[in-house]
This record gives structure tokens, C-alpha cells and sequence, in this order.
């Protein structure tokens, strides 16, 4: 019976401990766990099959098809022991594979037993669903490594540099991943050489921070920028780590010439981490629920708190660090070692086109807006207000953060913008919140101030055409419109969409935060009936009133010559007992015209005439009779004072009585309609047609003509819709042509389904011809 070990030098000693594997098992192993190519796993997977035995550590992966963990064959029974400290078997250990030095505290030991049948065979290592090693049986093996990019690196490997990025990938003997190259202050040359970068005038020190926060960039060089537009642009990236970005989405608010960073997203390995207004996280398309403890999170550590949202990045020689608080976003890298720093955060050569990210912005980026400046703005007030920044408390941290760039930032800002929102304390906060990641607490600034460190609209959620802001300057917060998505609203004074209107129902489509604008509450909007209400979409905020034919809200429904026009309306809710009001009463009014129908008023009638006759035929003797019905189950006869109307459908039965079923079966042959009493007459309408191409089949030109029974038995039906001929007098005349069909030779039923479809068979044997007819007016 093998026993394959896994081994641990860095863990905890204790007791022995001993669990069963079911044939799909979840395994604690929190009390050893296991460093499995760079990654610390504290539960293991067992999937048993028939067929192979795979211990995972990353979830269920059926054998080769992702994941981290060992595959080997198809075991019998096995069992998990958890033991603690072995002196001998540490000894072993060393002895039999040398690159193990560390201590050895613990292990874990499966026992798997196999049938007589079964052929004991090695265990393939997979990271990643891809095999990297085999255990072999009755050895004892290192299946330690590093893995960078989801490729796996055995202990003491080094990989060459590359020359243009000055980056090389070591894995030391113990298993510790190390990535060698520029530092985020520096520039490689090319020639696998780095130096600092003398033309940013880069500072040398072992953290940088880069702060964006309104319209501005304050990259890691202190060099500010600033956005025009509404689009997506790269805040950060390295070459290091060519699967991870950081990018800022900027949007307008409440004026279209002003834009401000609205959300931050960091993608990592073709997955997207969006951190938004409200302190709102979400994960592709799924939304996070974060506190203060991380959470992982794709390599992410993701963290939540009044302040706002932090993720972290912590490589060997590299830590990047970014919060969001919904208006500001700071950037901190840390470490002398990694890659260049590239995007607005770090490459101040490259032009903002070159930075710009279309494809991921929500807005068109090439749309520019210009607006009158705004005559409330007191740019000197302002001004002694962002100097603030050079004041004690803050003037303690001005020798390691310039404070310029920040008081540039929020004087150009707030000399045309209203300092609402928070702004009259945003660019202070991040100036302070800069300088708190260079280990300066700056006590007492927000009593100076009057600001506080806590992150402004936090867990309010505001649709995509919205964004948090104040009722009142320091007063609550609420979601309000974004100033280009309103304006298409204001330009034609209306709140919502036009009205959507369909057969039987209609509905308008109020916009949230545009009533809210008006002082608006949806919930006391009604429509006539008061008992309809509008509808909230939650996401969007958007409101919704509607009608439909069975409920019609109290519309009202007027007529004229051409027109069928459906009317109601949003109104506010009345009270009998309000005397008085100080509130805008609301009243829209919504409408649906339908064109009149073109009615041709014309009825049929049956006439009076013989519809039925004796027919003799050979040996045949029988009756035949013609019916016409207005229902498919032929329960509802068309009598003498019946009315038909234009396109009513209509079933015509032709039956006879004195046939032997057994022997012989009727076939419709033909009909046709006339405008006059004789059935050549013209013009002339074909239902069923006799024909070469066609017979016995429905007219393929009348869409409406459905042979349902010809060829069974003793009677044939068809249906089709009533119809006049044009300019004729009213008068239609039906015929139809049968023929009688012995069963003992071929099959009666004709074949309507062929491509090229033939009278009849060569051999069939028909008996003589019967017609009948029958004849509407109106």
C-alpha cells in the first residue's frame, strides 16, 4: 500500500488526527496547512471517481481540467492523517530530498488502499489544470516551487533578464518567488540597465503616491494633469505585471464642461474590480460585501471602512495599494524594486491620447461641452481657502508632499465648479490623506477645517446617469441627475420618455432624479384611478406608470373619423381633507392614438339553394352534402339567417351517407369560387387545386386555405377565410369536384408534402366524378 507524504517545513506542531474520504470530501487542514507552489491552502478537495483519485486545493476539478492538486488512480479506501512532529521521519526527509532544510512540524499522510485488480501508478501535480511533476510511487519527493503568472518555477531557478524591461524572475532554493528589476522611480534603458528617471524629476525615495482626485492627476513625480473629457484613462500599470491595471473613469456631474473621477477598476488576470461611488464593489458583473477584515480576492486584497475602499496588491519586492472613497483616489507603491510605473500615475511623457482608454468608458469620449461661467463663484474666497494647505496643521507635511499641485488642483476646480458635494473638503482630505501614507497625522486638521475624514456619500448607491451629492451644503445627500443625461430632458421640459405605446397597453417612463429636482415624491403620483401607481426600478431609479386592457387606470377613450386615442394622467394625489397646498400640483398627461381600422362592414348570408343531392356512380349509391361552420369543432352550423364577415374563418365540410368506409373513401379533388351561379365563370378563385403540380392540396397563393381531412374516410374538410371578390357584386359561389377512392389498390390520401408532387398514382383506380356547390351574398 504506497504513502504518498506532502510535507511542510514552516507549520505548527500537533496532535495526530485522522479523517475518512468520502468519495467527494471538503478536508480542513487549518491546523496544517499547505504552501502548494507559492499559494497557502487551509482545505483540501477530494474527488474520488471510478476511474482516478484527485486531491485539490482550489475546489472540484475533474482530472486535467484546471486547479491546483495531484491526480493519481481510481483508490478503494483512503484516509487523511494529520501528524505532528516525527524526528525520525524528519530525518528521512532531509536525507532523501536535501532541498528540504526547514524543520519539518507537521505533515499530511494519506493512506490509499487498491484492489488486487488495480495497478498502483504514479501522482501527476497539476497547477493551473497544467502538470508540472509526477510523484512517483514508493519515493519520497520536493513538489515545492514559486509561480508567477500562473506558471510554475521549481526551487533555485533563476529566469534570464529581459533586457528591455530589466526584469528577471528568481525562485529560491526555499521555494521564495523574487522579482528583480527597475524601481518605481526608475526607467530601464533598454540594455538591461536602470537608472532614475532625471527627466520627471523623480524623487528618491522608497514610497510614492499618486493622487487623483476631481478632474487632477499628482503623479508620483508631484507633476499635475488634468481631464477634459468624459472618458476612461490608465492610472497605473507595469510591465512586471502585464495582466494588471488600474484605470479611473471620468464623468461629468452637475456641470457638462467639468469632469471628475467617478470610479476606479482594477483588472486582474481578464477579471474586473470595480470600485465605485457609495463605496460599492463589485467583481465582473457580481456585487461585493466587504468590512474592515480583507478579503482575497482574485490576488486582491479587498477592505472596507468609513473612510472608503482599499485594495492591495503585495508582491515580493512591490506593494501597490489603492483606495477610492468615491472622490478621490490614491495610489501608493512601495518597495525600491519592480517596474517602471506607466500611466498617469507615473509616465509623464506620454500624452493623455496616448493614455486614453475608449473602450472601456461607459460615454463618448469625443463629445466636448462648453458652459457660461458661473457669477456665484468667489475665486478669492476659494483661493485663501485651498491655501490652507501651506497652514499648520498641514504645513508640517509640505516638506515631504508638496502641497502646489494640490492647491492648484482645487483653486482651478472650484473657481468654476460649486463647492457642493464635498468638494469645499475633498482636495484638503486628500492632501491629508497623502500626507497620513508618509507618517504624518496631521492632528487637528479636520477641526480646522470643518471636514471630516469620513468618505462623503458612503453606502448611498446612485444609477449610471446619477451621482451622490448634497440636498443643501452640508445638509443629506441624494442621487442626482449627471448634467448631459438631464439636459435632453430639459431642453423639451418634460420629465421622462415618450410614451411607449402598444396594442393594449401603454406606458410612460418618469425619471427618478428629475423629480427630485421638482420636489417631487413618485409614491404620491397616481393615475386617474388612484389605486395605479408608478413602479421604481430600483437599479436605475427610473419610474414607470402604466395601463392595459384589463386594467384600464380610468383612461379615457375618445374617437373620430380615423383616430382611437387612449388618455390618462399623472397627476399629484389629492386628499379631501388638504385645504391648502404650498406643493406644485403635477399633472401629465399621456396618450396613445391608434389609427380607426379600415372596416369593410360587409356580411354574408347563405343563400337559399339545394346543398344537398343523390349522387349514382357505378355501383355507388349515395347522398352527398355540403355544410359550412364557424367553428373548428363544426358544433356551430352556417344556417340560412347567418352573418359571415370578410377574413371570418370558415370550416366546409363535404359528407356523404350510404358509402362503405371499409371500401371506399371521398377525395376533394378540386374547389374553386366564382362571382356568378356557373363554375367556369370568371374570375375565379382556387382553394383546392387540381392540377399536375398540385392536387387535392391547398392553393399555395390563399395562405388562409387549410385541407385538414381528405383521403380518410367518407367525408373531406377544409377551411379557409371569407373573402369578396373585388368590384364584384357580393355574391361568391363555391364548387367542388369529388372523386370516389377504393382502398384496395393504393392510398387515397394525397401527398401535399413533396416538392413535385403528381395527380394521382399510375396504378390508382377512381371511381366517377360528383360536384356540389354552395353560395354567400351580402
Amino acid at each position: 500500500m504506497p504513502r504518498p507524504l506532502l510535507f511542510l517545513s514552516t507549520l505548527i506542531a500537533l496532535a495526530c488526527a485522522q479523517q475518512i474520504i468520502t468519495p467527494s470530501s471538503v478536508l480542513n487542514i487549518s491546523s496544517c496547512p499547505i504552501t502548494y507552489y507559492g499559494k497557502k491552502y487551509e482545505q483540501i478537495y477530494v474527488n474520488s471517481t471510478t476511474e482516478n483519485f484527485a486531491l485539490c486545493f482550489d475546489g472540484f476539478f475533474e482530472t486535467q481540467t484546471g486547479g491546483d492538486g495531484l491526480v493519481g488512480p481510481a483508490a478503494s479506501y483512503v484516509t487523511l492523517h494529520i501528524n505532528s512532529k516525527n524526528s525520525k521521519l524528519e530525518s528521512q526527509v532531509h536525507q532523501e530530498v536535501p532541498s528540504i532544510k526547514a524543520s519539518l512540524k507537521c505533515n499530511l499522510e494519506f493512506f490509499m488502499e487498491y484492489t488486487k485488480a488495480t495497478s498502483v501508478s504514479d501522482l501527476e501535480v497539476y497547477i493551473s489544470g497544467i502538470k508540472v511533476t509526477t510523484v512517483y510511487k514508493n519515493t519520497i519527493q520536493d513538489i515545492s516551487g514559486c509561480r508567477h503568472l500562473g506558471i510554475a518555477y521549481e526551487p533555485d531557478t533563476v529566469v534570464s533578464a529581459d533586457p528591455e524591461t530589466c526584469s528577471k524572475l528568481t525562485c529560491s532554493e526555499t521555494a521564495v518567488l523574487e522579482t528583480i528589476g527597475c524601481g518605481p522611480l526608475e526607467r530601464c534603458q533598454g540594455n538591461n540597465t536602470c537608472v532614475v528617471d532625471t527627466t520627471c524629476n523623480m524623487p528618491s525615495v522608497l514610497a510614492s503616491t499618486c493622487t487623483v482626485t476631481g478632474p487632477t492627476i499628482i503623479d508620483v513625480h508631484g507633476h499635475m494633469n488634468s481631464i477634459q473629457d468624459r472618458c476612461a484613462y490608465s492610472l497605473f500599470s507595469t510591465p512586471l505585471l502585464p495582466d494588471f491595471l488600474v484605470l479611473g473613469n471620468f464623468r461629468d456631474r452637475r456641470r457638462k464642461d467639468v469632469s471628475f473621477l467617478d470610479s476606479v477598476t482594477l483588472r486582474v488576470d481578464r477579471h474586473y474590480i470595480h470600485l465605485e461611488q457609495g463605496g460599492r464593489v463589485q467583481m465582473d458583473d457580481s456585487t461585493l460585501t466587504l468590512s474592515s477584515s480583507s478579503q482575497l480576492v482574485h490576488g486582491v486584497q479587498l477592505s472596507k471602512d468609513q473612510t472608503g475602499v482599499t485594495a492591495k496588491l503585495l508582491l515580493s519586492n512591490l506593494n501597490i495599494s489603492v483606495f477610492f472613497d468615491g472622490y478621490t483616489a490614491q495610489i501608493l507603491l512601495e518597495g525600491p524594486a519592480g517596474s517602471s510605473v506607466e500611466g498617469l500615475c507615473g509616465n509623464c511623457s506620454s500624452s493623455l491620447s496616448d493614455l486614453r482608454l475608449s473602450e472601456y468608458s461607459s460615454t463618448s469620449c469625443e463629445m466636448q461641452y462648453s458652459e457660461t461661467a458661473d457669477s456665484t463663484i468667489d475665486c478669492t474666497s476659494v483661493t485663501e481657502r485651498c491655501n490652507l494647505l501651506k497652514e499648520a496643521p498641514f504645513s508640517s507635511c509640505n516638506t515631504d508632499i508638496d502641497p502646489e499641485p494640490y492647491i492648484t488642483a482645487c483653486t482651478d476646480t472650484l473657481c468654476k465648479y460649486p463647492a457642493v458635494d464635498g468638494l469645499n473638503c475633498q482636495f484638503l482630505k486628500a492632501y491629508a490623506r497623502a500626507c497620513s501614507l508618509h507618517n504624518h497625522a496631521l492632528d487637528g486638521w479636520t477641526s480646522k477645517t470643518g471636514c471630516s475624514s469620513e468618505a462623503f456619500c458612503q453606502d448611498r448607491t446612485c444609477s449610471d446617469h446619477e451621482f451622490c451629492g448634497e440636498k443643501t451644503v452640508g445638509g443629506d445627500t441624494r442621487c442626482f441627475c449627471r448634467d448631459i443625461f438631464a439636459s435632453k430632458y430639459q431642453e423639451i421640459n418634460s420629465l421622462g420618455d415618450a410614451t411607449v405605446c402598444m396594442q393594449d397597453s401603454a406606458s410612460v417612463t418618469l425619471v427618478g432624479c428629475l423629480l427630485e429636482d421638482k420636489h417631487i415624491n413618485y409614491s404620491a403620483l397616481q393615475l386617474n384611478y388612484p389605486t395605479c401607481r408608478g413602479q421604481v426600478d430600483k437599479l436605475t431609479h427610473m419610474v414607470t406608470f402604466s395601463f392595459n386592457s384589463s386594467n384600464r387606470c380610468g383612461t379615457v377613450v375618445t374617437t373620430n373619423n380615423s383616430y382611437v386615442i387612449y388618455k390618462n394622467t399623472i397627476r399629484s394625489q389629492n386628499y379631501s381633507f388638504d385645504v391648502i397646498t404650498r406643493n406644485d400640483q403635477v399633472q401629465i398627461d399621456f396618450s396613445c392614438v391608434h389609427s380607426q381600422p379600415n372596416i369593410n362592414t360587409a356580411t354574408f348570408r347563405i343563400r337559399d339553394c339545394s346543398v344537398a343531392q343523390k349522387i349514382s356512380c357505378g355501383a355507388w349509391n349515395y347522398t352527398l352534402i355540403i355544410k359550412a361552420y364557424t367553428d373548428a369543432g363544426r358544433t356551430q352550423v352556417v344556417q340560412l339567417n347567418s352573418h359571415l364577415r370578410l377574413n371570418q374563418r370558415i370550416w366546409v365540410e363535404l359528407e356523404t351517407n350510404g358509402l362503405d368506409g371499409s371500401m371506399v373513401t371521398v377525395v376533394s379533388d378540386s374547389c374553386w369560387a366564382t362571382n356568378q351561379a356557373s363554375p367556369t365563370s370568371s374570375p375565379r378563385h382556387d382553394l383546392i387545386i387540381n392540377g399536375e403540380r398540385y392536387s387535392d392540396c391547398a392553393n399555395p397563393a390563399d395562405l388562409t386555405v387549410a385541407v385538414e381531412e381528405n383521403g380518410l374516410g367518407t367525408s373531406t374538410l377544409f377551411s379557409f377565410n371569407m373573402f369578396r371578390f373585388t368590384g364584384g357584386s357580393g355574391e361568391v359561389y363555391l364548387h367542388c369536384k369529388l372523386h370516389l377512392c377504393p382502398k384496395e389498390e393504393t392510398s387515397c390520401i394525397p401527398n401535399c408534402n413533396a416538392a413535385a408532387r403528381r395527380r394521382r398514382s399510375v396504378g390508382s383506380k377512381y371511381e366517377g366524378e360528383a360536384s356540389i356547390g354552395m353560395s354567400w351574398t351580402h
